[in-house]
């Protein structure tokens, strides 16, 4: 563009519009606001932009030499162009975005591209705005836009021209403007940045002049650098005397907005009303200042937590003369604080529940009884914080008001039967999840899905109008379900995930812990009860087998081999064993079943039961089955339980699983205790002489260690016999020795015969 046709004001700023890129835009302000030319442009690097001054911070831009030796009298010294504040800003955006060092170009591209990218802003602004003119504009021409601005709009000092833009000459003025120092160019460009006030002059020659940097500059450059900080002047009686911009950026308003406006702006409705600000006033000024940590409100009314420091100002005679307000945004702060504060006491919660299980679990290895494994697991819950009140229903088939165990403390009183019955629903005690009505001592609140046989809800009690949470597990072991336990809490952030599954523990280990401490009972017990029962139930496979084919089943033995798998060993009468395996293939709760053995009286089977029994469940409340018979659709049961169990419950249990089950009788009886030498008498008499003596002889010999000391041969040897009938010596010995230990009647001998040995008194 020629002379008389260079750039206007507005024509720049089509220029910049055009530009469709960050870098676009950076080049084009480099070229028309710096002074730069594209060879300068390709070889500036981040770490050549320098701040020379503070307050208020002022740039320069150290050009690098280009070799190009039209461009200034030394092209081998660096040359300095004033810098615009908001052009460094771009430049460190610039950097910032494209993760440039110091070291780094900041435009890594050949001088020829920066032309061709100048040309392509100008194409697309002639087209798009349509003139036709700035078609032609080049980077020279922005450079001279840069020199006209600078010498006729801004008035600036034609030698800070000269060295800013890196012209060799002025040619007349040339002799007469000495070279500006750092100082001195920084000051002629002051109307670039304030251009409504007048242009500082500064004093001419290598040295820098002005005044030392005061403390009031050393606050305001301070509060500057953030948004997040404001000191805020209010008079003696609270209200805003001055406001700066720090204190418009951190809270919102305009000085014209807030001036002569009362401090309790700035507050919370809640802290107005309570007093809060007049109150940190006449603190402020009876202790010489405060510091204080509270929510504050922003101008649009939403808050921020903040840092508060007030200090009361004295005029020259001392007398009061109103508050320095220093404010600080501790928002992130206070989050990061919270945010801790909320895992803190998660764990803690976590750490509270922990320990009322792991409680639990020691009460049971110390429980003594049924009872009193109920009694203290209700206890060991609601020792510590994690749970108000606790209780188990022991509540079975048709029996929904079965025996209750209740713990803990309720409105300064001990939780019973009634105040259980009056929080918690009925139906969902028992563990139906449907059905809950609402009634005037409770409300139900929303339930969420039952985990592991967790139940969860909520109930209101109006009676005192608080609300809990509660949670609900059965207390099993197999297929018996003993109750119920029940925790209720007021924690808001009760039965997470992992609670649950803790709490589903504790119902098995509570079901274990019955079961064991029954079976121990009834083993240590020297009085037991004999009962007969008598099931008639299609939903046991031998009932309903027995009555389909005309059989008849006798339990030999029953073995437990897992806590829901049994192995039954049977006398099968009356239907061949091809026909009640068929039967036992559609039943679900069959697993398996073999053919053991064969006589003239029937067979002998195994059966692997994978589901509920009569038997099984009677053996789960810790009974021992003496003797099961099933015949014509009917099973009759005899079982030996410690004189001191509940009967009552054990019959329920069972009726909730076979419901077609009635007691036939009950007999109290002595048991005898059988010495270890009478067990060897006894022994002695169902082994022969050589049998004893293979015994002893493989025994001693090693043959039973491993590994083994001597093979069968080598005792066979010693005894003068053959290995064959060692063997036969052996297996015989150790027949009779098992069946003697699991107390199995011997050919000839009635188990009647045997039950009545082991209980008679005699």
């Amino acid at each position: 563009m020629t002379a008389e046709a260079a750039l206007s004001a507005r024509e720049y700023e089509i220029l910049l519009d055009a530009a469709e890129t960050y870098r676009e835009v950076l080049v084009v302000r480099c070229c028309g606001e710096v002074g730069l030319r594209p060879a300068e442009l390709a070889v500036l690097t981040v770490g050549n932009v320098e701040q020379v001054r503070i307050d208020p911070p002022r740039y320069v831009v150290r050009v690098p030499p280009t070799g190009d030796h039209t461009a200034h009298t030394d092209s081998t010294q660096h040359r300095t162009a004033y810098l615009p504040t908001d052009v460094e800003q771009e430049i460190r955006r610039y950097a910032r975005s494209n993760d440039l060092s110091a070291d780094d170009h900041l435009l890594d591209v050949t001088p020829r591209r920066l032309q061709m990218l100048v040309a392509e802003v100008a194409t697309r602004a002639a087209d798009r705005f349509d003139r036709p003119a700035l078609a032609d504009v080049s980077s020279s021409d922005l450079r001279q836009y840069f020199a006209r601005r600078s010498l006729v709009d801004h008035d600036i000092n034609p030698r800070a021209v000269k060295a800013a833009g890196g012209w060799q000459s002025f040619e007349a003025l040339e002799s007469y403007l000495p070279e500006p120092s750092d100082t001195a160019l920084v000051d002629a460009f002051e109307t670039v940045e304030r251009p409504s006030t007048p242009r500082v002059a500064g004093a001419s020659g290598s040295g820098r002049t002005g005044r030392p940097m005061s403390d009031d500059s050393v606050v305001r450059l301070l509060l500057a650098a953030s948004d997040r900080y404001a000191l805020v002047r209010l008079d003696e009686e609270g209200y805003v005397e001055r406001w700066n911009r720090s204190a418009a950026a951190l809270l919102g308003y305009r000085a014209g907005e807030i001036v002569g406006t009362h401090v309790s702006a700035f507050y919370t409705e809640k802290a107005v009303d309570d007093g809060v600000p007049e109150q940190t006033l006449s603190t402020a000024l009876e202790e010489a200042g405060t510091e204080q940590e509270g929510w504050r409100v922003h101008s649009d009314g939403s808050r921020f937590r903040a840092t508060e420091v007030i200090s009361p100002l004295r005029d020259d005679r001392g007398r009061h003369d109103g508050y320095a307000v220093f404010v600080r945004d501790s928002s992130a702060q206070h989050e990061v604080l919270e945010s801790v504060r909320a895992e803190r006491d998660e764990l803690r919660r976590a750490v509270a529940v922990g320990e009322r299980y792991r409680a639990v679990t020691a009460a049971l290895l110390e429980a003594s009884d049924h009872e009193a494994a109920e009694a203290m697991v209700c206890d060991s819950l609601v020792a510590g914080e994690a749970y108000a009140f606790s209780w188990i229903d022991r509540t079975t088939g048709t029996d929904r008001e079965g025996r209750r165990t209740t713990s803990g403390e309720r409105d300064g009183s001990e939780v019973d039967a009634a105040t259980i019955e009056r929080l918690v629903p009925a139906e969902w005690r028992a563990g139906e999840q449907e059905g809950m009505d609402d009634s005037s001592t409770y409300e139900s609140g929303s339930e969420s899905e039952t985990e592991s046989g967790v139940a969860i809800t909520t109930v209101t009690d109006k009676q005192h109008g608080n609300e809990l949470a509660l949670a609900s597990v059965p207390l099993i072991y197999g297929d018996t379900t003993y109750g119920r336990l029940g925790v209720a809490t007021t924690r808001p952030d009760a039965f997470a995930a992992d609670e649950k599954r803790w709490l589903a523990t504790a119902g098995r280990q509570i079901g274990y812990a019955i079961t064991a401490v029954r079976r121990r009972n009834l083993l240590l017990s020297d009085r037991v009860v004999e009962l007969d029962v008598r099931c008639q139930d299609a939903s046991s496979f031998f009932v309903a087998a027995s009555q389909q084919l005309g059989c008849r089943f006798e339990l030999d033995s029953l073995v437990p081999i897992s806590e829901s798998t049994q192995l039954y060993y049977l006398r099968l009468e009356d239907a061949p064993p091809a026909e009640v395996f068929d039967l036992a293939a559609d039943d679900p709760g069959i697993d398996d079943c073999r053919l053991l053995e064969t006589d003239p009286d029937g067979w002998r089977i195994e059966v692997v039961v994978e589901g509920s029994s009569p038997a099984r469940t009677l053996t789960e409340y810790g009974l021992t089955v003496l003797e099961a018979v099933t015949e014509a659709g009917v099973t009759t049961i005899t079982a030996e339980a410690a004189a001191e169990l509940n009967l009552r419950t054990v019959l329920e249990g069972l009726r909730s699983t076979f419901p077609s089950s009635t007691l036939l009788g009950k007999r109290e009886t002595e048991r005898t205790v059988q010495t270890a030498r009478e067990f060897r008498d006894g022994l002695e008499e169902r082994l022969t002489e050589r049998q004893v003596t293979a015994l002893r002889a493989a025994y001693f010999g090693g043959y039973y260690d491993w590994p083994r000391e001597s093979t069968a041969e080598e005792v066979a040897d010693a005894m003068g016999i053959s290995s064959p009938t060692l063997h036969n010596h052996l297996r015989k010995g150790q027949h009779e020795l098992l069946r003697t230990f699991f107390d199995v009647p011997s050919e000839g001998q009635s188990r009647e015969s045997v039950s009545d040995e082991r209980t008679s008194g005699d």
